[in-house]
């Protein structure tokens, strides 16, 4: 397996001890920095380019959700894993929307970080249904912006199908939902994903659910499948 480059963001001494002998006990993961504040994790993010980057939210100068923003722009390959102990429907909104790639909170077990790790490191998205909820839910109580225009002639780029498993993205679905929904196997639904994703100049799941209802395909007041 490929080793990870992880740079671990807190601005708690003991909390970025912690993270690192964690992770220094996994050998597929490689600790290549660390960082007490997100304009330093911004740097950091630069040079080391690192792989995945552990984000604390509540930091001094700049805080996760900016310093994420900005990790997007100055160091596009590295992906942003939030890692936090609030769940504050705020905090998860503002760092998806941000450009994170997933969300955990701290009191998840060592392994389950260490899972998540590898999962923003494929280039998966790490959202409980939850999560998704909770953005689905912020997305409708919101007036819907006008679409961009270089957005709407991108949909236009999809097959039916793919919008068919976009609305549905939209929806809170998961890819197993997706496929008994559409009668075909979880693994063409992945596919479907994986295109759909490529065409609108996606980053994760996360935008396609803001795309979503954005866009208008999907329509605030509709609400998401119930996922247990």
């Amino acid at each position: 397996m490929t080793t990870v480059r992880v740079l671990i963001v807190d601005d708690d001494d003991l909390m970025r001890a912690g993270l690192h002998a964690v992770l220094s006990s996994d050998e597929t993961i490689a600790v290549v920095g660390e960082a007490a504040d997100g304009l330093d994790a911004v740097e950091q993010a630069r040079s080391l380019g690192p792989d995945v980057i552990l984000m604390d939210v509540r930091m001094p100068v700049l805080d996760g959700i900016g310093a994420t923003r900005a990790i997007v722009d100055a160091a596009p390959d590295a992906r942003v894993l939030i890692l936090t102990t609030f769940s504050d429907d705020d905090y998860v909104f503002g760092a998806l929307t941000a450009g994170a790639s997933g969300f955990l909170l701290k009191r998840a077990r060592p392994e389950q970080l260490i899972a998540a790790i590898h999962t923003i490191a494929a280039g998966e998205s790490l959202l409980a249904p939850s999560i998704t909820r909770t953005v689905i839910d912020r997305m409708t109580g919101e007036p819907r912006p006008e679409p961009d225009p270089a957005v709407l002639r991108r949909l236009r780029e999809l097959t039916p199908r793919e919008r068919e498993v976009l609305e549905l993205i939209g929806r809170g679905l998961s890819n197993t939902e997706i496929a008994k929904a559409l009668f075909v196997e979880e693994s063409t639904v992945k596919t479907h994903v994986k295109r759909l994703l490529a065409k609108l100049r996606l980053r994760d799941r996360v935008q396609a659910v803001i795309l979503a209802y954005e866009s208008g395909l999907v329509r605030p007041g509709e609400r998401p499948h119930a996922i247990d």
